[in-house]
């Protein structure tokens, strides 16, 4: 027989649950820890020999609508909701989720700038740069301003020398993109940023009929800079998990390589910069 692995998830999440805990009156000697069959499918609005079948393995195909029902009754977070519907084979039909301010948490940009080497930046799905420490403000500098990555590869005269692979750095940008609408279509600033390529590059248009999808994880760079000449870097791609639609990207160089120092040379003009830009003019 196949392992019960939805029945034991089920099982194992109402034995943890106590009537108060759900705003029910106990009556009578329990003699299970937990909830009891019947008292779940009461929560849940199903029948309790539906919902027995389900624990025993002889239903395993309920519908998104009872894995619903299920996750309110079972008091699910977010995570042991989609755990439920992926051992249920099943697709949970979200509502919109709500708009997350499109700011970067304090203690994200503290971990940001402990990375003093190499840099780092915060984007959301639209691609725009949300926050960055100071090795990537130096990185991108060529830009005016280095506010979205796709803008910056296709609108910004600097994007076609600062990428050495511009072609590949194109198409990856737009396979972003087309991933990012598949997960969120109704984001406005996406709209508008696909809206604003779209009018004013036609390498944009063109690619973006393609209907490539690639999402960012991991992959090699190869950039020229006009401080520091050629740099090939890795980058490695988080998901803010408090932060749904941002990702977290550090560029990494190869320790020792050549590009590892450029990035050290890099960082010390951009600290020299700033120094002098920021320090008070003195009167004659």
């Amino acid at each position: 027989m196949d392992d019960n692995h939805l029945g034991e998830f089920l099982r194992a999440r109402r034995a943890g649950l106590q009537p108060q805990d759900v705003g029910m009156a106990s009556h009578g000697v329990r003699k299970v820890a937990g909830l009891r069959r019947e008292e779940v499918a009461v929560l849940a609005g199903v029948n309790a020999d539906y919902y027995t079948r389900l624990e025993q393995g002889r239903e395993r195909n309920p519908s998104p609508q009872v894995l619903d029902a299920l996750s309110r009754a079972l008091c699910l977070d977010t995570d042991a909701r989609g755990h439920l519907f992926q051992l249920a084979g099943a697709v949970p039909n979200d509502p919109p989720a709500e708009r997350t301010p499109e700011r970067v948490s304090p203690a994200l940009r503290q971990l940001m700038d402990g990375y003093p080497n190499t840099p780092a930046f915060v984007m959301n799905r639209a691609l725009d740069i949300l926050a960055a420490n100071a090795l990537a403000d130096a990185l991108f500098s060529p830009f005016a301003p280095a506010d979205n990555l796709a803008r910056m590869t296709f609108i910004d005269p600097a994007g076609r020398h600062f990428y050495a692979d511009w072609d590949r750095a194109a198409q990856a940008t737009v396979a972003n993109l087309r991933q990012a609408a598949g997960f969120d279509p109704d984001n406005a600033r996406l709209k508008q940023v696909v809206r604003t390529l779209s009018e004013h590059s036609a390498d944009y248009a063109r690619l973006w009929n393609t209907h490539t999808v690639r999402g960012k994880t991991q992959d090699a760079k190869r950039l020229l800079h006009p401080d520091v000449g050629p740099l090939t870097l890795t980058y490695q791609a988080f998901d803010v998990r408090d932060a749904p639609g941002q990702q977290l990207l550090i560029y990494h160089a190869e320790p020792g390589s050549p590009s590892a120092q450029s990035l050290d040379l890099l960082g010390s003009i951009h600290a020299t910069r700033h120094r002098s830009t920021s320090q008070p003019r003195r009167n004659r």
